[in-house]
């Protein structure tokens, strides 16, 4: 309204001569196709504002029972935190697909919230309801241009998984040369869920609001939320943008191209579109099945965790790409066996396939040397030396008391140098320094916390693997033989020959 009324001033104020010209009719009409978008765009904006404002709403309201019990959590006793804890995990279910990646992300974050939470958050389930098969065939073909019987010689229109942001077909890829006996390409085509983008888009936008909101707050401005925030939106990116984990995937094989013991599914391009992604079908069993189930088979456990251990300490000393969700569930394995029956005990390889790589990390040079510092004084026991490197893995370090943390952390280690502490694993050591960190309020940027939890992670299901094998000193062993990541690629080659 302010526009248009200064508008017809500058029209009535225009010098006599120009009063006798009239627009043409084209100028007229493209006048009038301005108003329309204005009017649309008004109308649209007014919408949004009116759905996010009720979206924020519901979530105000799904939120206040975990608000409501968060001060008493510690107060009232440990049935009651359990309580508080089931709550939480639960609403963040309710919440939908942006809050449960959030919740998946914050157990990540050891250093910022505490243990029992990260863990309790972890259990977030990630299945979702599945979307129509109307709707994937409607997708793809938007996505490719072309219709589905002409892509797909065959396409299983029931999903063989489905999570938070898009579900999984398998389907055989049509030969381009018809008349031609060739086997069929087994693909996984991975779609992603109508309205996922538009509903993240609003709750991270409410998200981006409540970590603005406490930096005003004294208590809350240490956590940095909204930088926080900034390092999860990467991440949803990363999730929601198939063709980024394409990428990823393109990325890895080129880093492991030389390993015969592991593999990533291979990205069928040009099948590749942000809410399409096209992939090699990979055929396996969980690591679970080896971790929690499976009795005996010692060679084959201990060979996987070698196999995991020396591929993790590959993304972070050589390549600087680190997968960051290695949990179980996205690991799978593949045991080749000899036809021979009698040779098939001892000939018998596993093979691991790594999948669902959205979730990646990189650290800068001073964030790698500092990190492998710490991981070595982990190793080393030497606690001034491992909470000083903790004081560096932030750029912007607010800790108010950085002379205590050091000294707390230098009594705890100096138990665990002494025969009572020694039966204590370093990655427990690890854990409990994380608690620290907390507690101090020490700062640690969020790549260097993912990678941190990765390894705990990894060494937590391979421990279970092979009790006897210990990723920490294996990683101090590495940073010991080698100081250059070429020197580094060839003493983990060397290990992995056995």
């Amino acid at each position: 309204m302010f526009a248009f009324t200064f508008g017809e001033l500058a029209l009535a104020q225009r010098p006599l001569e120009y009063t006798d010209h009239y627009p043409s009719s084209n100028t007229l009409y493209m006048r009038a196709q301005d108003g329309h978008a204005y009017v649309t765009s008004l109308l649209f904006s007014v919408f949004e504002g009116v759905v996010l404002f009720l979206r924020a709403l519901y979530l105000a309201i799904l939120f206040s029972p975990c608000i409501v019990m968060a001060p008493f959590a510690d107060s009232f006793g440990h049935r009651f935190r359990n309580l508080w804890l089931q709550v939480v995990h639960g609403t963040l279910e309710k919440a939908g697909p942006a809050f449960i990646k959030w919740g998946q992300w914050a157990a990540t974050r050891p250093d910022l919230f505490p243990r029992d939470l990260c863990t309790k958050l972890a259990e977030l389930h990630t299945k979702a309801p599945e979307h129509s098969f109307a709707y994937t065939k409607k997708t793809i073909e938007k996505a490719f241009g072309r219709n589905l019987s002409e892509i797909f010689e065959d396409f299983e229109e029931l999903p063989v998984a489905s999570g938070s942001i898009a579900q999984v077909h398998r389907a055989s890829l049509k030969f381009r040369y018809p008349g031609q006996q060739v086997k069929p390409v087994v693909v996984a085509v991975k779609v992603r869920h109508p309205g996922v983008g538009e509903s993240i888009r609003r709750d991270f936008l409410i998200i981006n609001l409540v970590a603005k909101i406490s930096n005003f707050i004294p208590t809350l401005r240490w956590l940095r939320l909204d930088e926080s925030v900034q390092q999860f939106a990467v991440f949803m990116m990363s999730q929601v943008d198939l063709a980024r984990e394409a990428a990823h995937l393109s990325r890895f094989i080129y880093n492991f191209r030389r390993w015969k013991d592991v593999s990533f599914p291979k990205p069928v391009y040009p099948l590749v579109h942000p809410a399409v992604l096209v992939e090699s079908y990979e055929h396996g069993e969980s690591v679970s099945h080896y971790v929690d189930d499976l009795e005996g088979q010692k060679r084959i456990k201990s060979a996987l965790a070698h196999i995991g251990t020396h591929a993790l300490l590959k993304m972070l000393l050589v390549d600087n790409f680190i997968h960051a969700d290695m949990h179980p569930g996205n690991i799978l394995v593949r045991v080749t066996q000899s036809k021979s029956s009698g040779k098939r005990l001892f000939k018998s390889k596993p093979h691991v396939i790594f999948l669902d790589v959205g979730m990646t990390a990189e650290l800068s040079k001073s964030d790698q040397v500092n990190l492998l510092g710490f991981f070595k004084a982990v190793a080393r026991r030497d606690g001034r030396t491992a909470a000083e490197c903790a004081l560096r893995l932030s750029k912007q370090q607010n800790c108010p008391n950085p002379k205590a943390f050091i000294k707390e952390v230098e009594e705890s280690f100096s138990f665990w140098g002494t025969p009572e502490g020694d039966s204590v694993h370093p990655a427990e050591c690890m854990q409990q320094l994380l608690e620290k960190v907390r507690r101090h309020k020490v700062n640690i940027d969020g790549n260097v916390c993912t990678v941190m939890v990765t390894t705990l992670v990894l060494e937590g299901w391979q421990r279970k693997l092979d009790p006897g094998y210990n990723v920490m000193q294996t990683l101090q062993t590495l940073l010991l033989r080698a100081d250059w990541a070429k020197s580094l690629s060839y003493t983990i080659d060397g290990l992995m020959a056995p």
